[in-house]
């Protein structure tokens, strides 16, 4: 059987209310070669405790102050020596005990796994199927229209990966995800839910900043003319959205 070690990276600040559904979906897959990493930025809410209960399951559990999510992500990049890396940070959870597993059991050495993506209330409870669904068959241009694969839901080898760009604040895991795909060879469709996805964040919180962020790592990947083009029907697709979305409900 195909067993690669995954490293699974938590990254968590003062959030004692979701930490620890995010720990129980990692400890508690089938799947067995995990290695685990939490990097805590020094929280003063009880999340520590709580992580400490389950410091049998956690190979490196490292709490110091940093300079923003993807500084603490790269310094889980930097401990990790697993063949796949799966970020699932505080809030977020693996579908299913099964989900690790079923993975690599679908196909044998690929560069990049990836599936569908539930998202989730702060209760835990779901509200369906992302609106950007999961290609069939994901390449890097497939990003052109929208992330459509959420960051919690792709696998990737870890000697393609490099680390975040932290000239972006909100939305590096976009860039971070394109340089992998462009050098893989041999992407996976799972063609499961392998992610439970908790609404809102820092990208919700300054939507603005966020797009800009967006619109510069699209323009450097796909260049300028076809990134305004590609703009126009992202908006033209989302006003349609909206205006279906409305009318269900009426």
């Amino acid at each position: 059987m195909f067993q690669p070690k995954l490293s699974v990276i938590t990254i968590v600040y003062n959030n004692v209310r979701d930490i620890e559904r995010t720990v129980k979906s990692i400890v508690g897959q089938t799947y067995t070669n995990i290695e685990y990493i939490v990097i805590d930025g020094a929280s003063t809410d009880g999340t520590l405790e709580i992580l400490k209960k389950y410091i049998d399951h956690i190979a490196i559990l490292k709490s110091e102050p940093d300079r923003g999510i993807y500084d603490a992500m790269n310094k889980g990049l930097a401990l990790a020596s697993g063949d796949y890396v799966l970020f699932m940070n505080s809030g977020d959870e693996i579908y299913a005990p099964t989900t690790v597993t079923n993975i690599f059991a679908s196909a044998n050495d690929a560069d990049i796994y990836y599936g569908e993506t539930e998202m989730i209330n702060d209760a835990g409870e779901s509200l369906g199927q992302r609106r950007h669904t999961a290609p069939t068959n994901f390449t890097w241009r497939d990003f052109k229209y929208g992330m459509s694969i959420s960051h919690q839901a792709i696998y990737i080898r870890r000697a393609l990966i490099e680390p975040y760009d932290l000239r972006y604040q909100l939305s590096a895991d976009i860039d971070w995800i394109l340089r992998a795909a462009k050098k893989a060879k041999k992407i996976v469709n799972v063609n499961q839910y392998v992610a439970k996805y908790l609404v809102g964040g820092m990208s919700k919180k300054k939507h603005r900043q966020s797009l800009k962020e967006r619109f510069n790592i699209m323009r450097e990947h796909y260049g300028l003319v076809p990134t305004i083009f590609n703009h126009l029907v992202i908006a033209f697709n989302l006003g349609w959205y909206w205006l279906k979305h409305r009318r269900t409900n009426d």
